[in-house]
């Protein structure tokens, strides 16, 4: 069974940094594309990045582009988003996601094309 667990939320101050992990069981991170998205109060949920399967080539919103890093480590079966430089939009709860499935990554983004979601790790910037 596909299970996601995120962690790594915290309150952090503006500019600061964060590193978000996506623990996978059921499955391995390598043959799945995986994808992070945030959802702030009263916004739409939002694709922010996403690692293809095998590839490992990846894909930014312009938003966080040259801020956010995906990377995955096959051994810990584990997707990180190392956040730098971040600011008080970046405020949202941040959920991983997965798909074997054909999907648009690395080009694009895209909610309805991952069938498994975490449960979400909160991300506050605030000073």
């Amino acid at each position: 069974q596909v299970h996601l667990v995120e962690s790594g939320g915290d309150l952090v101050q503006p500019g600061g940094s964060l590193r978000l992990s996506c623990a996978a069981s059921g499955f391995t991170v390598n043959y799945y594309t995986i994808g992070w998205f945030r959802q702030a109060p009263g916004k739409e949920r939002e694709g922010v990045s996403c690692i293809r399967s095998s590839s490992g080539n990846t894909y930014y919103a312009d938003s966080v582009k040259g801020r956010f890093t995906i990377s995955r480590d096959n051994v810990k079966n584990t997707v990180y988003l190392q956040m730098n430089s971040l600011k008080p939009e970046d405020t949202a709860v941040y959920y991983c996601a997965a798909t074997r499935r054909g999907s648009t990554c690395p080009y694009a983004i895209s909610n309805n094309e991952y069938p498994y979601w975490g449960q979400g790790t909160q991300v506050t910037v605030s000073s």
